[in-house]
């Protein structure tokens, strides 16, 4: 018999439970709102019976190969205990795995949902189509998300809390982040940093047309995105910043890494195309490893000359919202 696995996104609105089989086809899909204010047993208790619905649905045709799921952090590994996440309030401490799997009876593999992404995007998604098995993924969403794969593989770090690269500070002085920094890039390159952004302008008066479409949902940035488009300069300097706030962090990486792709994905990802000039430009001016490695236009190889020297690519993401989904439905394959 085939073998299938199933995969958790838990997010602070939705909980999203797939099963794919080993190809990494979806094969079924859950959704279901997260009642975070039930709180986490509650939480998990959905959790276990969507994942029985799915299972016991592919059950006559496949053998289970295992569970995985994905979760915001921070997160303690492999323990795959919660430290506090800011959208799942009153989860701080919980022992998810162990939750999980005293209410299953079965194993459980939990994962940072960043590096779940990461998985999914290296193995079937950008780094499948540029051929790279070592990639780092930031993921724009509510905050900033990061994971590392290095060798196929995700890189944890000493205790899971690896890749926090939505805490790089980008802006010294800037204003006070929720992880107890200052400047940090999820200040200025997440949907709500983005939303920050727009508010301070509306606010002080400078761009009526940006008062006029502010809202606290993700409607917001597609609605920002619309008047960079129609040429606003107060919405295009926003994206402007995100990029340049994006470019400096990815500066850093490129330097420390010199991994040969960095993938830009999450919601506003979407807005590419009025973020990526202003964070290419910062990115190749801040970063040297990356102006000896970067792709030729004509060539698409590295514009340096010592032999060997590969090439830094910088990409959004393929896979969309289903990354996460996908990458957790990987995790009983990759351990």
């Amino acid at each position: 018999m085939s073998s299938f696995s199933i995969g958790v996104d838990l997010g602070g609105t939705n909980l999203r439970v797939g099963a794919f089989t080993s190809k990494f086809e979806r094969i079924g899909l859950s959704t279901t709102p997260t009642r975070v204010f039930a709180g986490p047993e509650a939480v998990a208790r959905d959790m276990c019976d969507e994942i029985v619905k799915l299972m016991r649905s592919c059950a006559d045709s496949r053998t289970l190969q295992g569970i995985g799921v994905g979760s915001p952090g921070p997160l303690e590994l492999p323990a795959g205990r919660l430290g506090a996440p800011p959208n799942l309030p009153g989860f701080e401490g919980f022992e998810l795995k162990q939750t999980l799997e005293n209410m299953l009876q079965l194993p459980v593999h939990v994962e940072h949902d960043s590096n779940a992404a990461a998985l999914a995007e290296c193995h079937s998604g950008s780094g499948k189509e540029h051929h790279e098995t070592s990639m780092c993924m930031l993921t724009l969403g509510t905050g900033v998300g990061a994971g590392l794969v290095l060798d196929g593989r995700v890189w944890h770090g000493m205790n899971g809390m690896a890749g926090e690269a939505g805490h790089i500070p980008v802006e010294p002085r800037g204003p006070r982040c929720s992880c107890g920094g200052r400047g940090c890039l999820e200040l200025y390159a997440s949907a709500s940093g983005i939303h920050r952004m727009a508010t301070e302008l509306a606010s002080a008066g400078n761009s009526p047309a940006i008062f006029s479409v502010l809202d606290h949902d993700a409607s917001t940035i597609l609605a920002l995105a619309g008047l960079a488009d129609r040429g606003d300069a107060q919405a295009c300097e926003v994206f402007c910043q995100a990029g340049r706030s994006l470019g400096a962090a990815l500066a850093g990486l490129v330097n420390v890494l010199n991994l040969p792709l960095y993938v830009i994905g999450g919601g506003v990802a979407n807005a590419w195309h009025l973020f990526a000039p202003a964070m290419m430009e910062e990115l190749t001016e801040l970063s040297y490893v990356y102006r000896l490695t970067r792709p030729n236009p004509s060539t698409g190889s590295s514009n340096g000359t010592a032999a060997g020297r590969g090439t830094t690519r910088v990409v959004p993401a393929l896979l969309g919202s289903d990354a996460g989904l996908m990458g957790a439905a990987m995790l009983p394959y990759a351990n």
